[in-house]
């Protein structure tokens, strides 16, 4: 991006909630039904039709609210947003305008992954959080023109609008993640951009740094990952800045993200506010929030992600990386602390060790398999078991990793596994040895490029002596009786 200029990005991101029912209706809200199976004359907009407010609704956005810092409204109405589209079967939409049930909170994001507890953060404004109804869906299809789908009509979203405090597309991107899960932490919405539970559009400007004025800004929609929202506001950014550089200027419309090209292009022009002629909703009463049920549903709050990596950074001692990946999934945290829950030696080394497990072994199975961590029906106390038993140099790292499948497929704990196999770690000095004096002798022309400077050798001889040892021999001792056997050859 061009020096002279600074980006201005504000998002609007619209969560599917995961409520049973519809916002205004008993409707199913569950994805993949076979079209228009999931309506009714509510969703439909039949004449004479009321719809009913869906209680879970409003208690899934105040908690979302409490989560990102915002306010409550004690008061909050409805309002119907009018335009005219097919998948809109009333020709209104029922959501929130002058009175959002939740407004002026932030959401803090870290700004770099090389960072201590409260390094490298940012805070990203939160101007409001307020409830709507999804629409249907059209379905282009070249051989019958468009196809519409209404399983869709009604369901519950909650959008939720930054402030343009927003200054770059990987600010964004981190910013996306970060509300992903708290939206997954809270458990009330899946976050999976794939089925459209979560969509977001980004407004876009750029202006010269130092400027107060923002500039004129563009929308762009259609970006279906957190990574090609990156790419879409990246590319943007540098249209706007080469309109400028060459003399012209920017319009303000909605453009779309074309995926395959690469590029943002012109969808049509911006609406204004006042083109959706927003009126009282008429079938509605306000939402009232006393302070009795926000307190109640600020006591179901869950330790939220940021708040739990620095926890796990303070009360396990592991680096911030580590923290930072365990806590991305609320799932996989929580096995981790059952895990060092059950050890019987809990100190920093194993609590460290268990992260590690957790990182290489754990999530590659879980990656392989395309499964979450309660599919894997792994108890944690095997894990536990297993991490002490390396830890105290009964079973070298090989041997861990040769026995974990059988750990993970039967459950057979390690002691047992150990046993049934003579796999103990040979930690007798003179045991280990005899081996490295044998292997030594045998490989004189080895212990000649030692000598001659090249100290690489010295893996070689390492491995030849856990070769011979069956994997058995413990590599710290290995390691110290080769060094010092080959530093006296060279003497």
């Amino acid at each position: 991006m061009n020096n002279i200029y600074e980006s201005v990005i504000g998002l609007e991101v619209h969560a599917q909630l995961l409520t049973q029912s519809k916002a205004f209706c008993s409707c199913s809200t569950k994805f993949g039904a076979s079209p228009n199976t999931n309506t009714c004359p509510i969703c439909l907009g039949h004449p004479g039709t009321l719809p009913v407010l869906n209680k879970s609704v409003v208690e899934y956005a105040i908690k979302m609210g409490l989560a990102t810092n915002c306010n409550i409204r004690e008061r909050s109405t409805f309002a119907r947003k009018n335009y005219f589209y097919a998948d809109l079967v009333k020709g209104y939409q029922i959501t929130q305008h002058d009175e959002p049930i939740c407004y002026d909170g932030y959401i803090e994001i870290e700004t770099s992954t090389d960072t201590l507890i409260t390094d490298c953060r940012k805070k990203i404004g939160i101007t409001r959080i307020h409830i709507e109804e999804d629409t249907g869906k059209a379905i282009h299809d070249l051989d019958v023109d468009t196809l519409l789908d209404y399983n869709r009509s009604g369901v519950p979203l909650i959008e939720i609008v930054t402030e343009p405090d927003i200054r770059s597309a990987n600010e964004a991107y981190r910013y996306l993640t970060e509300l992903k899960k708290i939206l997954v932490y809270l458990n009330i919405c899946t976050g999976n951009m794939e089925e459209g539970a979560l969509r977001c559009d980004a407004n876009v400007s750029v202006r010269l740094k130092g400027a107060k004025d923002f500039g004129i800004k563009t929308e762009v929609k259609n970006m279906n990952s957190f990574r090609n929202v990156e790419k879409a506001i990246e590319y943007e950014i540098n249209r706007q800045i080469e309109l400028l550089e060459n003399g012209g200027s920017v319009v303000q419309e909605t453009r779309m993200w074309d995926g395959q090209k690469q590029i943002t292009k012109t969808m049509r022009t911006k609406e204004t506010t006042s083109g959706y002629r927003y009126f009282t909703e008429p079938d509605l009463l306000p939402i009232i929030v006393t302070p009795k049920w926000k307190a109640m549903l600020q006591a179901e709050l869950v330790e939220l992600p940021i708040a739990r990596k620095d926890r796990f950074i303070a009360e396990y001692k592991i680096p911030s990386y580590d923290a930072g990946v365990l806590v991305a999934d609320k799932d996989v945290a929580d096995y981790y602390e059952e895990v060092c829950f059950n050890l019987t030696d809990k100190n920093e080394k194993n609590y460290k060790l268990v992260s590690n497990w957790m990182m290489t072994e754990i999530l590659r199975v879980l990656s392989d398999r395309n499964i979450g961590i309660k599919e894997l029906k792994l108890e944690p106390k095997l894990v536990s078991e297993l991490i002490e038993l390396f830890s105290k140099g009964v079973i070298s790292s090989r041997v861990a990793k040769d026995i974990f499948p059988e750990i993970l497929e039967k459950g057979t704990s390690s002691q047992i596994i150990i046993e049934r196999e003579g796999l103990s770690q040979l930690s007798d000095t003179s045991a280990i040895e005899n081996i490295v004096k044998r292997i030594i002798s045998s490989n004189l022309e080895s212990v000649a490029k030692y000598k001659a400077g090249k100290t690489n050798v010295l893996g070689f001889f390492v491995g030849q002596v856990m070769k011979e040892s069956g994997g058995k021999a413990n590599p710290k001792i290995v390691t110290e009786l080769v060094t010092n056997y080959l530093m006296c050859e060279c003497e």
